[in-house]
């Protein structure tokens, strides 16, 4: 799984089993339609997997991350990373108080 800076300061995320390989192929056009688009790239992070498959599976997962959580894993701030994974919602367990609880008594 690699992570791939674009000219435009976006994020691509892909995997492979051939890293130099893809990488240039990105870099000469011959890549993803995103980053013909969007040249130069420069690879900033990158992992590595026994299996194809297993590289794909973190591509998509980290594909819906958000940039700045992005941005956290590339500049391995965990700190950040796990804060930034937290639900950010109103249901979310820091925001639940005991008052809010339904008032109705069981009978």
């Amino acid at each position: 799984m690699y992570i791939l800076e674009c000219a435009d300061g976006t994020y691509y995320t892909g995997s492979t089993i051939d890293l130099e390989k893809r990488i240039l192929q990105h870099q000469s056009g011959e890549g993803a339609n995103y980053t013909r688009k969007n040249l130069p790239v420069k690879l900033v992070y990158y992992e590595e997997y026994e299996r194809i498959d297993e590289a794909f599976f973190r591509e998509k997962q980290v594909q819906n991350w958000s940039q700045k959580k992005k941005e956290a894993l590339i500049n391995s701030d965990m700190e950040a990373l796990k804060k930034l994974a937290e639900c950010q919602n109103n249901t979310h367990y820091r925001f639940y108080r005991k008052d809010n609880k339904d008032d109705a008594e069981v009978k």
